[in-house]
């Protein structure tokens, strides 16, 4: 897949051009060169981008999230979100202007599976429609995807994450200090939904993991050698109720890290 940019150059033309034609003219020749100079370095921008998520009755949050995503993108991002509800999350997302694939509840990861695999953009961004991942952060995973970054993985644990209810902010990092142990390098959240990938990343790797998924699609690049970079970010409370079970939930992440680890170290023999 072509790393160049997909941007749409302008142009401007003065016939009997005023001084100030001509100002107006020389900035827009300006902006064109500009332009033209980060598609020839093969920078992505947020036309190149598309921001996917997996929903289960987020009807209290959605809308808001999706309204970041506007505000932040300048609309220019494609949103691509896989429903299974029962609540009016797809119709909000619908009236919101993103691209709703409906499916029967199968899990997280299913959802998300078919999230980051529909879009045909070079850079996808997984997100939760709960309000808690920051859709500021954007530009900067975009930046670091155009530093050459393969996946960019928000860390929510640096700040605390005093939003997350403490039992699960204890399960999350002793989820990162098994990983870490098991791959023989360093990582600080496993299970965070908030990721940017370039699309040829997981378009290249099988994904098997259900609950478990967002630990693997952090582990599997990694331990294949792909560029993965944590990134600071805010984790705020979420707005509606969970749908995740703790307990069951982690132990299911549990065993996917155990799994995919393992996994990956006998694919390296």
């Amino acid at each position: 897949m072509s790393d160049s940019a997909h941007a749409t150059n302008g142009s401007a033309s003065a016939v009997g051009a005023t001084a100030d034609d001509e100002s107006e003219a020389a900035n827009a020749a300006e902006n064109d060169d500009e332009t033209a100079s980060a598609a020839d370095a093969g920078e992505y921008t947020f036309d190149d981008l598309s921001v996917v998520m997996g929903a289960y009755n987020e009807e209290e949050a959605i809308a808001t999230v999706l309204e970041d995503i506007e505000r932040v993108t300048d609309g220019k991002a494609e949103v691509v979100c896989v429903d299974g509800s029962s609540d009016r999350t797809a119709e909000i997302a619908r009236e919101h202007g993103a691209r709703v694939i409906e499916q029967e509840p199968q899990g997280y990861g299913v959802a998300v599976r078919e999230a980051v695999l529909t879009p045909d953009r070079p850079v996808v961004v997984t997100t939760d429609c709960d309000d808690t991942y920051p859709m500021d952060a954007l530009p900067e995973f975009l930046a670091e995807i155009n530093d050459g970054a393969d996946v960019v993985s928000g860390d929510r644990l640096y700040h605390g994450a005093e939003a997350m209810p403490a039992f699960n902010r204890f399960g999350n990092h002793a989820f990162a200090a098994v990983a870490s142990l098991l791959m023989g390098e360093r990582v600080h959240d496993t299970t965070t939904g908030m990721r940017a990938y370039r699309s040829e990343v997981v378009e290249e790797i099988g994904w098997t993991e259900n609950t478990g998924l967002s630990a693997e699609l952090l582990i599997r690049p990694l331990m294949r050698g792909y560029d993965v970079r944590e990134r600071p970010i805010r984790y705020a409370e979420r707005l509606g109720e969970t749908k995740l079970d703790p307990i069951g939930g982690g132990v299911a992440i549990a065993k996917s890290i155990v799994t995919v680890c393992l996994e990956e170290q006998l694919r390296r023999f």
